[in-house]
């Protein structure tokens, strides 16, 4: 996958856009194809800064939760290696990377976003693993083992995944900044680390720490 398919996604809402390789401050051995912020050198027009708020390319982010949860992959690869993990929600798929990465059977990026999906085949190459696409949760596989999810709960209506999840798989990995109580003792947190948006976009401090929490599926 050439990165100049990820720029002509970009261009589309920011006539500038274009990616740069970098690697996150919370993953650093995961090179990734994410916004080169140097092209905001000078302001936006007011039809470029509508269109961006308009249709955000998320996926051309790594969010913090991504990056604790990616590391926390790497860091302990017994919860992938040799599993069916789909990730959902994937954006630039840098936990589905990790997950190729610690050894899983299959790592599945899933996403509704087809700039998203073409940002995962992009950073999978560039990390030289292999990363399935789904653009379709109702077509993921059936046996799935493990589902990862970074920061999918911003909003309260995506709330009941968490026990949707629990249905489709044997466990769940989630990580979130934006919600402090998930209020299901289904998921038991396992950390709470620091991380910042890459390139960062400034946020609240309280967006900044990630907590990691793991479910036991319930089908």
């Amino acid at each position: 996958m050439n990165p100049e398919k990820l720029n002509q996604h970009l261009r589309k809402t920011l006539s500038r856009g274009r990616v740069a390789q970098s690697a996150p401050a919370g993953c650093p051995g995961l090179p990734l194809y994410l916004f080169d912020p140097s092209v905001l050198e000078g302001p936006l027009s007011h039809d470029e800064a509508q269109a961006v708020v308009a249709e955000p390319a998320y996926w051309s982010f790594c969010w913090a939760s991504g990056q604790v949860l990616a590391q926390w992959i790497l860091d302990h690869p017994n919860l992938v290696s040799g599993k069916t993990v789909l990730d959902f929600g994937s954006g630039s798929g840098v936990v589905a990377v990790a997950a190729a990465r610690a050894g899983a059977a299959r790592a599945i990026a899933c996403d509704i976003d087809p700039a998203a999906l073409d940002a995962a085949a992009a950073n999978a190459e560039l990390n030289r693993v292999q990363v399935e696409l789904c653009a379709d949760w109702a077509q993921r596989p059936e046996q799935l083992e493990l589902i990862t999810a970074a920061d999918v709960l911003y909003d309260p209506d995506n709330r009941p995944l968490l026990e949707v999840f629990r249905k489709a798989a044997d466990q769940v990995l989630l990580a979130d900044s934006r919600v402090r109580n998930l209020a299901n003792p289904a998921y038991e947190q396992q950390a709470v680390i620091e991380a910042r948006t890459w390139p960062d976009l400034n946020e609240f401090e309280e967006f900044n720490k990630v907590r990691i929490y793991l479910a036991q599926g319930s089908r």
